[in-house]
């Protein structure tokens, strides 16, 4: 059986990017990213809710994001799901995560240039 693991989120960045070197100097970006689905319920109700994901970004691409991405910036991601787990050092027990392992992404336009500190599609590149 074949197997295929490929996420696409659309999202606003939920902090600024932390950037990082390894010792061999490959560039590492970690940052969070905020999805909203709204819809109305049965009872006519608007709701809303949001899903909160960690993002991995390696090499070139994890350098273009520490430079042009700040909290707040809507972008698209492209990658992988990835399962980490360790032990909490405070309680011992075993936690667990998913996040995604970035492979592409795209700037999105915010219509809002205040505070966004990043360059629009037309002055950036758009994908990597």
């Amino acid at each position: 059986m074949a197997n295929f693991n490929k996420v696409i989120l659309a999202g606003n960045m939920t902090r600024d990017p932390e950037l990082r070197y390894t010792p061999k100097g490959t560039a590492i970006a970690k940052f969070g990213l905020a999805i909203n689905r709204n819809w109305t319920a049965e009872d006519g109700q608007k709701r809303e809710e949001v899903t909160f994901v960690d993002v991995d970004a390696f090499g070139k691409q994890a350098e273009v994001i520490g430079q042009y991405l700040k909290k707040g910036r809507p972008v698209l991601v492209e990658g992988r799901l990835k399962l980490d787990q360790w032990d909490d050092k405070q309680t011992g027990q075993k936690r667990s995560r998913l996040g995604v392992v970035l492979e592409s992404f795209s700037f999105l336009d915010s219509g809002n240039r205040e505070g966004g500190g990043a360059p629009s599609a037309s002055s950036a590149p758009a994908a990597f």
